[in-house]
């Protein structure tokens, strides 16, 4: 079966305000790695790769987003405002040309310890027939709670056949409405469970979780920082400055914690912005 993929990055984070007011939330970076790459990097892992292959969406802070991506695939530019999970798949048709179509979110965060990227979602391809629509799921808290399906929540990556998408209309839509319930209600939905970690990292404690998960039971501190500080479960980016207390926090590239500061369940930009999030356990 041919099979594209596309990563969807053109939201805005609103959730995420203000950090995302600095950069869009597909380029947050998570354990020091932007969002997005640590989409593509998993697509890779399915031999997905480059703009044949391979199409990110954009939008809002768009030339951010284009300026990273570069020549690693297609760009889908969105005019005016976001189109849409559904709207951008719509936009495009063209570019899609009749293949299946495996689609990330750019803000999900998978991590499988005993599977590299990649292959921790290679079930969602495993003997498709090219006519269902099969969702990445994990079982749901609540499993008749809204927005399940089959007691399952979405984590982030879908498989769409070409016979649901050749129609999607480049207007804005999602593919909740559109594609996914009817394909349920066609019973030609299929949810492919994910063993791993997932967060969506849409609000400042998952972003936070997602964070601390990947720097694991101690600190990630990237070569380039300077750290004269103390930390404890916290993730420091590039060019970022420590000379105070930081525990289960994110300090982003560049940007500095001062000798009297203690910075907790927080995410510090530059060098006066802090959002705090709720605690971790």
């Amino acid at each position: 079966m041919d099979v594209c993929a596309v990563v969807l990055a053109a939201g805005e984070g609103t959730r995420l305000r203000p950090l995302t007011e600095r950069v869009p939330k597909a380029l947050c970076p998570i354990g020091n790695v932007p969002l997005l790459d640590r989409a593509l990097d998993r697509l890779a892992g399915l031999a997905l790769a480059g703009p044949e292959r391979v199409a990110v969406n954009a939008c809002y802070l768009g030339d951010l987003v284009v300026a990273h991506v570069g020549a690693r695939a297609h760009l889908s530019v969105e005019p005016g405002d976001p189109l849409g999970t559904a709207g951008g798949l719509g936009n495009l048709r063209d570019w899609i040309a009749g293949r299946g179509v495996l689609v990330g979110n750019a803000d999900a965060y998978l991590a499988d310890p005993d599977v590299p990227p990649g292959p921790d979602v290679a079930a969602l391809l495993d003997g498709w027939d090219g006519w269902s629509v099969r969702l990445l799921g994990q079982p749901a808290d609540d499993p008749a709670a809204p927005g399940t399906f089959s007691g399952h929540r979405f984590v982030g990556f879908s498989l769409l056949p070409w016979r649901l998408v050749r129609d999607l209309p480049a207007i804005f839509g999602d593919l909740v409405r559109t594609v996914w319930r009817p394909a349920e209600a066609a019973s030609a939905l299929e949810v492919v469970p994910y063993r791993g970690t997932f967060y969506d990292t849409g609000t400042p404690a998952d972003y936070l979780a997602a964070n601390l998960h990947a720097a694991g039971d101690d600190s990630l501190v990237h070569p380039s920082a300077t750290v004269t500080g103390r930390l404890h479960r916290a993730v420091i980016g590039p060019g970022a400055t420590v000379r105070g207390e930081v525990v289960r926090a994110v300090v982003w590239p560049g940007a500095s914690v001062g000798p009297d500061e203690l910075l907790t369940d927080t995410i510090r930009a530059g060098d006066a912005l802090t959002v705090p999030a709720a605690r971790i356990p």
